[in-house]
């Protein structure tokens, strides 16, 4: 078989999120476990070396960079329509939630979320527009629609009125390097970060829909009613529309206490899960939440979100709050800060719901998924 993949999102460097994360841990088992098929990676720009994962990838530069609503278009409706016309693959996997519509090829297309209809503000005004003209015919064209959670599902079928029986829900999962730290790995990292404080943890882009604006609100109030020395690391990089993030945290009290940390590397991000107080990941929408079971299977209790896809991932080991409500955040914020017991039931637990996920099944389901597309007639 001949797979022709959209891999936009491999990016250089220590940059892989959400959607990098799923097309990284998927494909590279993908690649290894099916030696005798064929797989011609799609990249918008020079590409690291370390993504052509074994023999059976070539690796395709295709211009111009797709980082802009009339380079999307370019893109996909130019570029990969004819290189798909040139290549004759049995099936095109698109892993960032959009597609070509100028092909007859198969298409297998991963939608991560919607946020976007529900959202809208969030996202510049060309971007809205093209999602909004594209994203739904994308799926309509689709042999099958990759969901990363029953939530997202249930979004494709309720927005789009898409068939239920044409999607596929296929999880993230925490890779294995997230796993508990012994105390003495621990402590430099409280030392580096945290000036040797207990601290709560954030990570995830700087944008919108992580509520950061929230959270720091409800850091705030968690100081005034505790007198309590624990801080705040917000970790991940300036993301779209950060301003108002900064200007709360301009106008903090406790601002001194809250640490900006950006990227980390790896064995940081792990040290830094292993070592918190707590990890509270409060989004007002999620596709899945990666940073909810990055953290249980790390050992740290998660405060999350009691909306979208977030209660589905966390299952019964984490404190939901409001994302709405500063109050909400805030009161789990002072929960989990005086009650150790509930701090250890929801580290037991946490390693219990991250055994529902693995990269290794989704990446067998995935593959399954483009066998399936591959003979479809649709």
């Amino acid at each position: 078989m001949i797979i022709a993949v959209n891999v936009r999102f491999l990016l250089p460097g220590n940059q892989l999120e959400g959607i990098g994360r799923f097309t990284y841990e998927t494909l590279i088992r993908m690649v290894r476990q099916h030696p005798e098929h064929t797989f011609h990676f799609l990249f918008d720009r020079p590409f690291d070396p370390k993504y052509v994962f074994a023999q059976n990838v070539v690796p395709h530069v295709l211009f111009p960079p797709a980082r802009h609503p009339f380079l999307f278009v370019a893109w996909f409706e130019g570029a990969v329509a004819q290189t798909l016309r040139r290549l004759r693959p049995d099936v095109f996997l698109s892993l960032d939630g959009f597609t070509t519509l100028r092909t007859n090829v198969p298409r297998v297309t991963v939608m991560h979320d919607l946020a976007f209809e529900h959202f809208p503000q969030d996202v510049g005004f060309l971007q809205r527009q093209y999602y909004y003209f594209f994203a739904p015919r994308f799926a309509f064209a689709s042999a099958c629609v990759v969901a990363v959670s029953e939530a997202t599902k249930q979004d494709l079928i309720d927005t789009y009125q898409l068939p239920a029986e044409r999607i596929q829900v296929i999880y993230n999962a925490a890779d294995a390097r997230f796993r508990p730290q012994p105390e003495a790995m621990q402590a430099p990292i409280r030392a580096k970060f945290s000036s040797d404080q207990p601290y709560f943890l954030f990570v995830g882009a700087l944008q919108p829909r992580k509520n950061l604006v929230n959270l720091l609100r409800a850091f705030d109030r968690f100081k005034t009613e505790t007198g309590a020395e624990t801080q705040l690391l917000v970790v991940g990089r300036k993301a779209w529309k950060a301003g108002p993030i900064f200007d709360v945290y301009d106008q903090m009290q406790y601002q001194d206490d809250v640490h900006l940390t950006g990227r980390v590397n790896d064995a940081e991000l792990v040290g830094l899960y292993a070592a918190a107080l707590a990890t509270v990941y409060v989004p007002y929408f999620e596709g899945f939440g990666i940073p909810v079971i990055e953290a249980q299977a790390c050992g740290s209790p998660v405060i999350t979100s009691n909306c979208s896809s977030l209660p589905e991932v966390a299952g019964d080991a984490a404190l939901l709050v409001d994302p709405f409500s500063v109050e909400s955040i805030a009161a789990a914020l002072t929960q989990l800060y005086h009650d150790a017991t509930l701090r250890e039931e929801l580290i037991t637990r946490g390693f219990r719901n991250t055994q529902r996920f693995s990269w290794e099944q989704s990446a067998v389901e995935l593959w399954q998924t483009l066998k399936e597309a591959s003979l479809s007639s649709f």
